[in-house]
C-alpha cells in the first residue's frame, strides 16, 4: 500500500470522515469572480484579505505538492430538547453546536501530520501548513477540487455521504501525491436554496452576496438594518436556512463525534438572562462555541432582537432596565427599538421615558434609533 493509500485507510482511526488529495497548483481560475464580487461590494471582510493567497500556495508555502483536505461530518438535529422553563428561547445555527469546530479540526489535523511523518519514508524534510476557514485558502474550493464533494448552488461544500453537515480543513505540504478526481456540480435544475434564502443573498451560480447573508448580519458589531431584524427569527448565530431546504441534506443527522454534540442548554439558550450577562459568564457559557468569536454584543443585540421576533411582551420590562443601565450605545438604541414593537399598549409615561433616554445618547445612530422608536409609538 502506498503512502496515500495508508493514510486513506488510516483516516478514519484517527477520527476524519472524508479526506481526498489535489495538487498544489493554483486557484486562478476564481480570481475573475472574486474580484466581480468584491467589486459589487459582496464581500464581508471576514475573507483572508489578500487575495493573491487565497489562490496562489506558493505564496504561503515554499514549494508546494500537494494540498490533503478532510471533512468532520457535524449533527443536524438535537435529540435531546432543552427543558420547558417558560421563557423564550434563541438557537445557535448547527455549525457552532459543540466545541469549536476550529478547535475540533486542529486536533485532526495535528494527528493526520503527525501520522504522516511517522509513516512516510523520505528523506527530504516534511512540512505542513494546516488551515481551517481562517487560514487563506478557499475551503471549499480545495474540498471540491480534492473530490470530497461539490459546490452547491448555495457556496457549500456538498458530499455524497453527509450533505453539506461538514466541517472542512485543509493540510498543504511538499509531499506530492496523485490527485483525486474532482466532483461536478450536481444541483441540476434545483434552486430550492436560492427560493428560500430570506435576504435573496444566494445570486444562483455558488456566489452570494455576503452582505445579505442572514450569517454574516448575526455577526456583525454594529446595529442591524431594520431590514433584516425579521428575517433572523430567533437564531442568535449563523443561519441554516439553505441547508435545511437541501434535497441533498434530506435524512442527514450524523452523530460521530462526541465533542461536537451540542448541549441543549447552551445552544438554545433562554434569551432574557442574556441581556444582562457579564462578560466572565459570556464566557463561561458561550466561550466554548463557534459561534462566540464575536464576543457577546452582536449575540446579545440578536436576543433583542429574537424577543421581538418571538412576540415577547414579558421582555419588556427587562428591555427598560437595559436602556437604563447598559454602558452600549446600540444595545440600548435597539432596546428602544424593540420596546416600541413590543409595547401592548404605549403610555406617556414610556414615551417620557425614551425621549429622556434618547437626550442621554450622544451619538447619532443611537440618538436616530430613538427616535424611530418614540414615533413608532407614538403613532399608534
Amino acid at each position: 500500500m502506498d503512502l496515500k493509500e495508508t493514510i486513506k485507510s488510516h483516516a478514519k482511526d484517527l477520527g476524519i470522515d472524508k479526506i481526498g488529495f489535489t495538487t498544489a497548483d493554483d486557484f486562478a481560475a476564481l480570481k475573475p469572480s472574486l474580484l466581480a464580487q468584491k467589486a459589487a461590494g459582496h464581500t464581508t471582510g471576514f475573507e483572508h484579505q489578500n487575495l493573491d493567497e487565497r489562490l496562489y500556495p506558493d505564496k504561503i508555502f515554499d514549494q508546494p505538492q500537494s494540498i490533503i483536505a478532510i471533512a468532520l461530518a457535524y449533527p443536524s438535529k438535537i435529540h435531546d430538547r432543552p427543558p420547558r422553563t417558560g421563557p423564550k428561547r434563541g438557537r445557535f445555527a448547527r455549525a457552532s453546536w459543540g466545541i469549536d469546530y476550529h478547535t475540533v479540526l486542529d486536533r485532526k489535523m495535528d494527528a493526520l501530520m503527525q501520522f504522516i511523518k511517522d509513516t512516510a519514508a523520505t528523506d527530504t524534510a516534511i512540512r505542513f501548513k494546516p488551515m481551517v476557514d481562517t487560514g487563506e485558502l478557499i475551503d471549499v474550493a480545495v474540498a471540491q477540487r480534492a473530490g470530497l464533494g461539490f459546490i452547491g448552488k448555495n457556496g457549500l461544500l456538498i458530499t455524497p455521504e453527509f450533505g453539506s453537515y461538514v466541517y472542512l480543513g485543509e493540510i498543504i505540504t511538499n509531499i506530492k501525491f496523485a490527485p483525486d478526481e474532482p466532483m461536478a456540480c450536481q444541483c441540476g435544475t434545483c434552486t430550492r436554496c436560492i427560493d428560500f434564502c430570506p435576504p435573496k443573498a444566494l445570486l444562483g451560480d455558488g456566489r452570494m452576496n455576503g452582505q445579505r447573508c442572514l450569517s454574516y448580519q448575526t455577526q456583525t458589531k454594529g446595529y442591524m438594518d431594520p431590514e433584516f431584524r425579521p428575517m433572523i427569527r430567533n437564531v442568535l448565530y449563523g443561519c441554516d436556512i439553505c441547508q435545511q431546504v437541501c434535497p441533498f441534506n434530506k435524512g442527514k443527522d450524523f452523530h460521530i463525534h462526541p465533542e461536537m454534540e451540542p448541549d441543549p442548554d447552551t445552544v438554545m439558550p433562554e434569551l432574557i438572562p442574556m441581556l444582562t450577562l457579564s462578560n466572565k459568564g459570556f464566557k463561561t457559557r458561550f466561550g466554548k462555541l463557534a459561534g462566540a468569536w464575536r464576543g457577546k454584543k452582536p449575540l446579545q443585540r440578536n436576543a433583542i432582537i429574537a424577543l421581538v421576533n418571538l412576540h415577547d411582551r414579558s421582555a419588556v420590562p427587562h428591555l427598560l432596565e437595559v436602556i437604563e443601565n447598559d454602558p452600549r450605545p446600540m444595545i440600548r438604541a435597539t432596546a428602544a427599538w424593540a420596546i416600541s414593537e413590543l409595547a401592548a399598549a404605549p403610555t406617556a409615561e414610556l414615551t417620557t421615558f425614551l425621549k429622556n433616554a434618547q437626550a442621554k445618547e450622544t451619538t447619532e445612530e443611537a440618538r436616530t434609533e430613538f427616535q424611530n422608536a418614540i414615533d413608532r409609538i407614538v403613532q399608534r
